[in-house]
């Protein structure tokens, strides 16, 4: 795809963010409908829902033969990365959204026969959007984000899942006594904005695709990797512990992996 078509795909999503964005606000400003989906950690809003409907309606006007993969409706029915596939995250930490109102991240990203081509995720409290791909770098809003240090896990600070680290799977703690200190955010966008901006060597976590599918882009573009905990290509069609880290960082956390 033709790097002014990029362009002018990212230059129309920011705008549709920006909309989303505000129907956020208005729908914040009424009562918040909140549900259960799989139990009373694992919840959906009406905002939720109603991001999703919208981003979706201008996916299809954008890309009528796009399939999209969203978090909150169908995605068990897309079976292959063949063409256009979207990603849908409409508020990822819905749990921060409902209870402080930050710290939480509408996500997109394009893929075109399983490569990655452009990843959104914006920062909705602070109105910033993280945005780009391969062919055009990674920004924040209009300002060009240099490529990360590439420091060590001794020398950084790590974004880890909570459950994960309390229960000490996968060598949670190991990696966390390992590293210069752990935050918890509870957004996997607000987490790999972190990494992404040099603030954090790295963020693990178990997420489904909707959860990684945009930083996938922005990261590997800048030289971050994203793999599985132990080091495998990601499925972009299933749930992953998924590790992006700095290649140094990257490497000392898949050698705790290994048997």
């Amino acid at each position: 795809m033709e790097t002014a078509t990029l362009q002018e795909i990212d230059t129309t999503v920011k705008a549709w963010l920006q909309e989303a964005r505000t129907l956020v606000y208005q729908c914040m400003q009424n009562d918040l409908t909140v549900e259960q989906k799989t139990g009373r950690l694992d919840l959906v809003t009406n905002v939720d829902k109603q991001v999703e409907q919208l981003l979706r309606g201008k996916i299809k006007t954008l890309m009528p033969t796009a399939k999209i993969i969203g978090e909150e409706n169908d995605h068990g029915q897309i079976k292959s990365m063949v063409g256009a596939v979207w990603f849908i995250d409409p508020i990822d930490g819905t749990m921060n959204f409902i209870k402080q109102r930050d710290d939480f991240a509408i996500m997109l990203a394009l893929y075109i026969d399983n490569q990655p081509i452009l990843g959104w995720i914006m920062d909705v409290t602070k109105n910033h959007i993280y945005h780009g791909g391969p062919q055009l770098g990674v920004w924040r809003d209009d300002e060009k984000l240099p490529v990360p240090a590439d420091i060590t896990l001794n020398d950084g600070l790590i974004e880890l899942s909570a459950s994960r680290l309390v229960a000490n799977e996968m060598h949670f703690e190991e990696i966390a006594k390992m590293s210069s200190g752990v935050r918890i955010i509870g957004s996997a966008g607000i987490s790999f904005i972190k990494v992404l901006e040099g603030k954090a060597v790295g963020y693990a976590s178990k997420m489904k695709p909707w959860d990684f599918a945009a930083a996938k882009v922005l990261l590997e573009t800048n030289k971050i990797l994203v793999t599985t905990i132990d080091g495998k290509e990601i499925d972009m069609l299933l749930s992953s512990t998924v590790l992006s880290a700095t290649a140094s960082a990257h490497m000392q956390i898949v050698q705790l992996q290994q048997p």
